[in-house]
This record gives structure tokens, C-alpha cells and sequence, in this order.
């Protein structure tokens, strides 16, 4: 068990119109054991924040439901980590599938996944990185590389990124920080803003959105192990 990975997991996460640093969360045994398990796809448990109640989940002030509730990208994170979960990562073509159409079939327009561009302390000295914005991309939930973002991952049928965006080019294209100076990111999905269909897009991580939570295999075993006997 890889306790000091999780540990890991603790470290500094600021957004950009953070006053302070905030921190990524431990799970929390309990909320792992009733974590929602709305569906599941390759034995993985999925759930999307909007569909819960009762759960613990911020809910929208006046109406006290999840419906409509939308998050920070490190809060989105948090609220799944919390339940031995995180944002979703689509590392294979068949999970991105299966995400595209549960969007399409429920009318989401936009949702926060675990996708992170590695622009932060050590980033840089990583020649395998560069150019950052191509190489730079990986999906914080499992710690995977992306594959590059300037061509379609190898086996998938479709590039997954966006062929526009703000300014009518393809995606990731920093777009906010010629607007504001604020970087974007972190990587959520759009359902047909651009008229470009359901497509990945780099968005500032402060902007706020609901979310699809999924299981984490490393929380879970984490949990599982500092608890015995707990039914996960």
C-alpha cells in the first residue's frame, strides 16, 4: 500500500483567486462506505453530483438541493475524495464514450473532471513535459499522462479536445490568460458551447461546475486497510 502517495495527496493546491492555499482532502471512512453508487462502468463506481441528495454535498443556498450546486475544480475534487472518490478521469476512449453520452442523454452542458495541465513547481524542468500545453496534460486521479493534446490519442476513433474555443482555435488554448492573465488549467467538458459537440476544453480552475465523481482505487484500499471489516 502506497500510504505516502496518499500522503502526497495533502499538498498545496492553490487556485488562482485563492487568498490562501487550500488542500486536497482525506477520505473519510464513513462517507466512503455511503458514497453513491449511481452507476458503474469497468468496475468502477460513478455517480454525478446534481443526481444526490442527502449525501453531505454543498447544496444551492435558498433550496437546500445538489441540483445546481456548481463547484471549483479543487472543491469538485475534495467532495469526491472525501467519499474514497475523485473527478473523473477518462484515460481510456471507452470511459470518455460512456461519460460523452451520459452528458448527452441527461442534457449536462459542462462538467469538471480530474484533468490537470502540470504548470506548477517542478513542471518546468521536466523536458518531457514541453511544450507544456501539448505534453503538459494528465489526469490528477490516477496520476496518468495524457496522450499529446495537438493529435488524436493513439486507438481512439476521435480527438477528444475541442476544435474551438473563445477565440475559434482548437483546445487546450490558454484562452482566459490573454483575457486576464489567468491560466486555464484544468479540464472540464462542454456539451456543444462552441457548436463543436461534447468536446474537452482547458478552463480556469476557478470557474465553477457540478461534477461525476469515481471511484479511486488507492482512497478505497487506503480506507479499507485503516479500517477492517468496514463494507466498501
Amino acid at each position: 500500500m502506497r500510504v505516502l502517495l496518499l500522503l502526497a495527496f495533502c499538498v498545496v493546491a492553490a487556485l488562482a483567486q485563492d487568498s490562501a492555499p487550500r488542500l486536497l482532502s482525506l477520505p473519510d471512512p464513513k462517507l466512503c462506505a455511503a458514497r453513491p453508487k449511481q452507476w458503474n462502468h469497468g468496475g468502477h463506481n460513478y455517480f454525478f453530483s446534481w443526481d444526490q441528495a442527502d449525501i453531505g454535498l454543498e447544496t444551492v443556498a435558498g433550496t437546500g438541493e445538489t441540483k445546481g450546486k456548481k463547484v471549483d475544480w479543487l472543491e469538485a475534487r475534495n467532495q469526491c475524495r472525501s467519499r474514497c472518490m475523485d473527478a473523473v478521469g477518462m484515460e481510456t476512449e471507452a470511459e470518455n464514450n460512456m461519460i460523452f453520452e451520459f452528458m448527452k442523454t441527461h442534457n449536462i452542458t459542462y462538467i469538471w473532471t480530474s484533468g490537470r495541465l502540470c504548470d506548477f513547481k517542478g513542471c518546468s524542468e521536466r523536458k518531457d513535459l514541453q511544450p507544456v500545453n501539448v505534453l503538459g496534460w494528465f489526469w490528477s486521479n490516477t496520476n496518468t499522462k495524457m496522450a499529446p493534446t495537438n493529435s488524436t490519442p493513439p486507438g481512439w476513433a476521435a480527438q477528444p479536445w475541442s476544435p474551438a474555443g473563445h477565440f475559434g482555435g482548437p483546445q487546450p488554448d490558454n484562452a482566459e490568460y490573454d483575457i486576464n492573465q489567468t491560466s486555464e488549467s484544468c479540464l472540464g467538458v462542454l456539451n456543444n458551447i462552441y457548436k463543436d459537440g461534447i468536446k474537452w476544453h482547458d478552463i480556469a480552475c476557478y470557474h465553477k461546475k457540478p461534477f461525476i465523481c469515481e471511484d479511486n482505487d488507492l482512497l478505497l484500499q487506503y480506507v479499507q486497510q485503516t479500517n477492517p471489516g468496514l463494507n466498501l
